[in-house]
């Protein structure tokens, strides 16, 4: 495994040295260092990138959901309480692990957890049962805690172990700055996130399409009389910006809203047009109008100024070296085949695919899965990521060579014998070589020396 990584870090050094093979959208080649700096004869000194709007918020960030390029960010990565927008990901995590119709039976510590009067709920209460599809509805539109309470133990069967979920989920999504405490977002100093972190989770959440259904309503929704209350439930989706609201932007696809007095104003939002799909993040608003706007102006500024482009698959196999691994009891041969995943770029309108270099992500590490390893790629404009991809190394899948024999199913094993197979390294071959050269130059110029001295010296004696 060790030496698969070597192998698949040399792949990456190689593939920047060729970027020209790889894509016909991107004309930029780059050399990458094992820590992942870059060494590029691409001139980005006269790269510009477009003036942002002023924004109010305390830390943000503005992302393309497709690319994972950073349009904009402010502080994106200092410490913040996400407060309610952490319901996102217990949603997300609720889909991921259950059937919408399955019923969720509301424990006494769940519909304990919050205060009545202060917490955003719907009055849950003990033994109530609703479907997870109406508690997503009660959750994501309406922000209800004692209901997320409820969602984490019906995943996990209990709130701790359904944390670990989250912080688990967290990592895999690239939200390395991130612990989760709780499912609601309710205040705790060891509940944290970023802004770029959170915008990692929207990301997750945006590409499932159950989650989007739920979380675009623009429409009421009404949870009918339960076991417990026999009074409908009808509520409307917090975020300002959907239709008929106060802040309505034609755009918006949804998102969460969230507060409490130590993370201020808190709002992810979804947004889509022409084709491009963009996240935005806003952390410490100041007041819960200033994070409708300052998101509402980030939009516009990003589907005004930037062009998302496909870059195309390609099979790097051809630029790296295979190495024939040994594995049956006689001998089979295994390919490395390398491949590039199709990946997209958001860069300036104004900006050229010619401008973008090439380096590694340093918030993933390899992995390994199924037999595959893959390392996390990100594309740069200038210092800005504009897109991210994957390069993966495959071992699974045998690829025989006509010139071995190989073993049936049918075969006797007990007949056979394991080849020995010597493996020889060519540069090491070509060293002893060298020093064998060396050492036969060195014994043959000695001795031509002595016998050349020998001769003068007989010379010199003939003449007495």
């Amino acid at each position: 495994m060790i030496k698969l990584k070597k192998i698949l870090k040399a792949g990456v050094a190689l593939l920047s040295a060729s970027l020209l093979l790889l894509t016909p959208a991107i004309n930029a080649t780059a050399a990458i260092s094992s820590t992942g700096s870059i060494v590029s004869n691409v001139d980005t000194s006269n790269l510009t990138w477009p003036s942002a709007p002023n924004v109010q918020a305390g830390s943000c960030i503005l992302i393309d959901a497709d690319t994972g390029s950073i349009l904009y960010e402010k502080n994106a990565y200092t410490k913040c309480y996400p407060a309610s927008t952490t319901k996102i990901l217990t949603g997300l995590l609720t889909i991921e692990n259950c059937s919408l119709s399955e019923n969720i039976t509301f424990s006494k510590a769940a519909a304990e957890s919050v205060n009545i009067t202060e917490d955003a709920n719907l009055g849950t209460k003990e033994g109530e049962t609703y479907t997870v599809e109406q508690a997503l509805y009660g959750m994501l539109l309406y922000s209800a805690n004692e209901i997320a309470y409820g969602l984490a133990e019906h995943v996990a069967g209990n709130l701790d172990s359904f944390v670990d979920m989250m912080n688990a989920k967290a990592k895999e999504v690239g939200a390395l700055n991130t612990h989760f405490a709780n499912s609601s977002g309710l205040y705790d100093s060891n509940h944290y996130t970023t802004a770029y972190d959170m915008a990692m989770i929207a990301k997750a959440c945006y590409n499932n399409a159950t989650f989007v259904n739920i979380d675009s309503t623009s429409s009421s929704y009404t949870i009918p009389a339960t076991n417990k209350t026999a009074t409908p439930r009808t509520f409307r989706h917090r975020h300002k910006m959907l239709y008929g609201r106060e802040y309505y932007y034609e755009y918006c696809k949804g998102g969460k809203t969230g507060f409490t007095d130590q993370s201020q104003y808190t709002l992810v939002t979804f947004a889509e047009k022409d084709g491009m799909r963009l996240i935005c993040v806003t952390f410490q608003e100041p007041s819960d109008e200033s994070r409708f706007v300052d998101t509402k102006a980030l939009f516009e500024w990003g589907f005004d100024n930037f062009t998302k482009t496909t870059t195309s698959s390609s099979n790097i196999s051809s630029l790296l070296t295979n190495e024939t691994i040994y594995t049956s009891s006689v001998f089979s041969k295994k390919q490395l085949n390398y491949n590039l995943t199709a990946s997209f770029i958001t860069i300036p309108n104004t900006g050229s695919s010619s401008d973008v270099t090439i380096a590694l992500d340093d918030n993933y590490d390899l992995t390994n899965n199924n037999g595959e390893l893959g390392i996390h790629l990100k594309y740069l404009f200038g210092n800005n990521v504009v897109g991210t991809t994957t390069l993966n190394i495959n071992t699974s899948t045998a690829a025989k060579d006509s010139s071995l024999p190989y073993l049936n199913a049918t075969d006797n094993h007990s007949k056979y014998s394991a080849k020995k197979c010597l493996y020889i390294n060519i540069w090491i071959l070509l060293g002893v070589v060298l020093i064998i050269a060396l050492v036969a130059y060195v014994i043959y110029y000695l001795n031509t020396s002595t016998n050349y001295k020998r001769r003068r010296r007989a010379k010199r004696k003939l003449r007495f």
